[in-house]
């Protein structure tokens, strides 16, 4: 019984530690964003690059986002330290001063970052994240809530293990990103391409392949049944990987109504914040509404079919998404609705939720690709 007690305990302090680690890419890119042009100050001596200037007090959103950024940072850190159900002194405090110095890191290197402001009251408002998170993960063990969140693990999830809980939470979060397609995610092959066109640039004997690339975007709507079908696999995919990764249950039922009501709360969440409150619903078409009813309903007519079946069905579910997504034309209007998050106060914050919502796929489709060779 004290092996399995201990050997859930792992557990657990895996899956914070792993989430800690995400956190941590998640701090470093929006602090280091966007990572091009970066220059050493002129005359200004190493030791003052190590101290943080005092700047003018600025008031709204980026006070708020400096505060609650590091509140998960120091939360998961006191749970992926904890080894007993108390975590210690040390243990705390370790959590407090490793997000403060990564904070104070992350400060001193936006001075070689152009348009970053550095500052000391981002470090301090950094450091009472933290320290808020510590407190908040300090009560989360005092309260029994993370003895309940196993408990509603291992009932919602029998055997899927840490991966299959980091993939449904990061879902929604890459949905905040605006797709070209409603629920299409996966779409990094544009990104390639520029890569690719920008590493042809001034190769002569590439030109054709680089003439080729350059042609590959054609400009006009997707059809509706590119839309709807998009939508249906979009909202699928996360319903199959949570069955591959649970034994046939009543629960299933939560877990397939449970993911297009998130993605519909998330899709209104990052509408609302993209082109402001009165417009939160406009992503609600026809076509959207019936795909989302045709998503719940093959949802429920699969919540019996065991985790084999279901992570081979993610997979083909997975595959025809991104096909899709990177086979439908490119919408004329999708780069204007981008502009609130790449020129606005999102700068800093948008490319997370994107690099999740391209990548997320792909990694869904590696998780499920071992799981079915461990099933073997």
């Amino acid at each position: 019984m004290a092996l399995l007690r201990r050997g859930v305990l792992r557990r657990e302090r895996s899956l914070a530690a792993r989430l800690a680690a995400l956190w941590l890419a998640l701090i470093v890119y929006a602090s280091l964003f966007p990572f091009v042009g970066w220059r050493v100050p002129p005359g200004v001596p190493l030791v003052d690059l190590l101290r943080l200037p005092w700047t003018r007090w600025i008031p709204g959103f980026d006070p708020l986002a400096n505060l609650l950024g590091y509140v998960p940072m120091g939360l998961l850190l006191v749970l992926a330290g904890s080894r007993q159900r108390q975590p210690g002194w040390t243990v705390v405090l370790q959590a407090v001063l490793a997000a403060s110095m990564l904070s104070y890191g992350m400060e001193v290197l936006q001075q070689f970052v152009p348009r970053r402001v550095p500052s000391a009251q981002d470090w301090m408002l950094n450091s009472a994240g933290a320290m808020l998170g510590v407190v908040l993960g300090v009560a989360v063990q005092a309260l029994g809530w993370r003895r309940r969140w196993r408990g509603m693990h291992e009932r919602w999830l029998e055997g899927g293990g840490n991966g299959a809980a980091v993939l449904m939470l990061l879902w929604p979060l890459g949905l905040l990103f605006p797709t070209p397609l409603p629920f299409g995610q996966g779409q990094i092959g544009d990104r390639l391409r520029e890569l690719g066109l920008g590493a042809l640039e001034g190769v002569a004997w590439a030109e054709p392949l680089a003439s080729w690339l350059s042609n590959t975007e054609v400009f006009e709507p997707a059809s509706a049944a590119t839309e709807s079908s998009v939508a249906v696999l979009g909202l699928l995919a996360p319903c199959l990987l949570a069955y591959a990764a649970s034994n046939p249950s009543w629960r299933r039922i939560w877990l397939g109504l449970g993911a297009p009501l998130v993605a519909a709360a998330t899709t209104t969440l990052a509408t609302a914040l993209n082109f402001g409150p009165q417009h939160a619903l406009a992503w609600i078409t026809p076509g959207v509404t019936s795909a989302m009813a045709v998503a719940m309903t093959a949802s429920l007519l699969l919540v019996w079919i065991g985790p084999r079946l279901a992570g081979a069905l993610a997979l083909v579910v997975i595959t025809g998404l991104v096909v899709l997504v990177h086979t439908a034309p490119t919408d004329p209007y999708f780069a204007d609705s981008l502009q609130a998050w790449e020129q606005g106060k999102f700068i800093h914050f948008h490319g997370l939720a994107k690099w999740v919502g391209w990548l997320w796929p792909y990694a869904a489709m590696t998780w499920l690709l071992g799981r079915l060779r461990r099933v073997d």
